[in-house]
């Protein structure tokens, strides 16, 4: 079903954090976007699990998008769709499987459903720290769409 444009006010830059940080808590799936060493984009679907601080991914090691994350330590989200979009772009730390504490590996299994310790596949965990997020609806909330500024969220 498409989302036609509507004709809602802007949302105040107080009530689009509160959108976004609603949708980190309550969302479990993240468009993650990576480029290689030579700038090839890659785009994948993953799930993601959020502490208040970071999002925590986990992907094969030598997956693109592992590969991708290691080398750069940067990627760029997208939660939502196009007509309600939060964009982060973020600082990545690359862990081993193994060096995450238990409880937080539990925590990510049980919100996500998928637990990638249990694999025979080497995974890793990226780790993913926002510096810059953006969130609109339509063009007219545009103007006021920086939420978060050098890993600070704005007034």
């Amino acid at each position: 079903m498409s989302t036609g444009p509507t004709n809602r006010e802007p949302r105040t830059h107080d009530r689009r954090r509160r959108d976004t940080e609603h949708r980190l808590t309550h969302d479990i799936d993240v468009w993650v976007a990576s480029a290689s060493d030579d700038g090839a984009p890659y785009l994948v679907p993953l799930s993601f699990d959020w502490d208040g601080e970071a999002l925590l991914v986990a992907t094969p090691t030598d997956s693109p998008t592992g590969r991708n994350l290691a080398a750069t330590r940067t990627t760029r989200l997208g939660l939502g769709h196009t007509r309600d979009v939060t964009v982060i772009e973020g600082e990545v730390e690359v862990l081993e499987i193994d060096a995450l504490p238990q409880e937080r590996g539990d925590r990510f299994a049980a919100r996500t459903g998928f637990d990638p310790r249990a694999l025979a596949t080497p995974y890793r965990w990226f780790r993913i720290t926002p510096r810059r997020t953006q969130a609109w609806r339509e063009v007219n909330e545009l103007p006021g769409r920086t939420l978060m500024r050098d890993g600070r969220w704005l007034a």
